[in-house]
């Protein structure tokens, strides 16, 4: 499987002719192009840094082969199923994007602050292989050969991130949701969460545009 790492949380897996776009938001500009491009479209919640409307909403319009996956009340804001090509996910759920097979996890976001209501997010594990949890410390409970490690956001915590790191416990770890971080706070978490660090599992910094073999 090829990942490719695009702005904050946007990844796109290609395999066997297959090609899955998780959370294009409104931080990435290749957003539209990506869904356009796309078998599937993976998003974990609704905010906007993960879920580009206007983008996901238009690739539907011109691709009519296009499929998303959405958790609960992302279809009403994209404005309906569009013929049952929009399929609403939650925890336990499982589906095929052509030979890739994706399991969904979780329920909730992370707290950002109590004042705050919590909304639907899930997790995806990709054929086994990635697992990209959204805007949460989820553990699946299953093994993880590769994490997409969110780095950055209101929500997040750095003993959290060590504690969820380790108890996740991947084969290795990419950064993403990465955004809101300087490039010496980018190293210094990846210092923090990775094989020489509290986290203790191998963990990269994937420049945005670049690409790695899982």
């Amino acid at each position: 499987m090829r990942l490719t790492k695009y702005n904050h949380a946007t990844v796109v897996l290609e395999q066997d002719d297959v090609t899955i776009v998780i959370d294009p938001g409104t931080f990435t500009p290749e957003s539209a192009e990506l869904v356009r491009g796309a078998t599937a479209v993976l998003v974990t919640h609704e905010h906007f840094d993960h879920l580009d409307t206007d983008a996901l909403r238009a690739g539907l319009d011109a691709a009519p082969e296009l499929r998303a996956y959405v958790p609960e009340g992302v279809a009403d804001q994209i404005g309906g199923d569009h013929d049952g090509r929009v399929v609403t996910v939650g925890a336990g759920d499982t589906f095929t994007v052509g030979t890739v097979e994706v399991r969904v996890f979780g329920e909730t976001h992370a707290v950002i602050h109590p004042d705050i209501p919590t909304i639907p997010n899930v997790g995806y594990l990709v054929d086994g292989i990635v697992f990209h949890p959204g805007d949460a410390y989820l553990v699946p409970g299953v093994a993880v050969p590769t994490l997409l490690m969110p780095t950055s956001g209101p929500w997040s915590h750095m003993q959290e991130a060590v504690d969820y790191v380790r108890e996740v416990r991947p084969e290795r770890a990419i950064q993403i949701h990465e955004l809101l971080l300087s490039e010496p706070g980018q190293q210094s978490t990846v210092q923090f969460l990775g094989a020489d660090g509290l986290g203790g599992v191998p963990m990269s910094i994937l420049p945005v545009g670049e690409s790695v073999e899982l």
